[in-house]
């Protein structure tokens, strides 16, 4: 006895996602339970210069990640098959040039119509010329002729450049990750500059305040800020930026 079922609703259905994952303004591609690639998108074609043809069956994490990446992406598609979606994850991709592109990823599971695991399909967006202007922002920075240090939402430095570092003799090294108003504020103003810095993460901004850092040799520094409000690309706060003058012989 033969059991009939009508599937022609489903195919269709499928060709209809197969389109709009092919002309998606966005690489989108998608690997199997061995990892060989299943899905390849024109538009990931268009950014890696790969072709459908060149990548199919090909191993995604083996033959097109960059040695530096090939173990925290394979971790993001085995939790992805274990049923433990990735976004926003960044990592590299090799173009048929051999250069590098920067993907920002979210990695989600793929499942049959019984629900079953069969994969995992990578919806990304190039960043590339993203990364590059952030990579020139921080050259500017830290060559820049003034004292500019940042912190994050914690208070923590993770911005010093060359200029702060001579002027207050502490190095980059030394001072990241440390927390900048508890340890390089004169005990009579870290109320008021962690004020500034409090409002800042509000994105109320502050010009023009006077302040001094504790230099290395415990000497005083009298610096004029302004305050600054970081901001990623989803315009969510990260952090402060703060870009002073020194104006200790003032």
């Amino acid at each position: 006895v033969g059991i009939v079922q009508d599937i022609t609703a489903r195919i269709a259905q499928e060709q209809e996602y197969s389109r709009l994952i092919d002309t998606a303004n966005a690489p989108i591609f998608g690997i199997d339970l061995e990892g060989l690639v299943n899905v390849w998108n024109k538009n990931a074609s268009d950014v890696t210069g790969f072709t459908t043809e060149d990548v199919m069956g090909r191993h995604l994490v083996n033959e097109f990640i960059t040695e530096d990446y090939k173990e925290r992406v394979q971790e993001v598609f085995r939790n992805a098959l274990n049923g433990v979606e990735t976004a926003n994850f960044e990592f590299p991709l090799v173009t048929k040039p051999g250069t590098r592109v920067e993907v920002l990823l979210n990695a989600t599971t793929r499942r049959d119509e019984k629900n079953r695991v069969i994969g995992v399909v990578g919806i990304g967006q190039d960043i590339t010329a993203r990364i590059n202007q952030e990579q020139e922002y921080a050259r500017l920075i830290d060559a820049a002729n003034a004292p500019i240090f940042g912190i994050d939402r914690d208070g923590r430095v993770d911005v010093w450049n060359q200029c702060a570092a001579r002027l207050t003799g502490f190095g980059g090294e030394e001072v990241a990750g440390k927390r900048l108003v508890e340890e390089y504020i004169t005990d009579d103003y870290k109320a008021r500059v962690q004020e500034v810095f409090t409002k800042a993460l509000a994105g109320e901004e502050t010009a023009n305040f006077e302040f001094p850092l504790v230099t290395k040799a415990g000497a005083r520094l009298e610096v004029l800020l302004n305050a600054t409000t970081r901001r990623d690309a989803q315009n969510r706060v990260t952090g402060v930026v703060g870009i002073g003058q020194d104006i200790t012989a003032r």
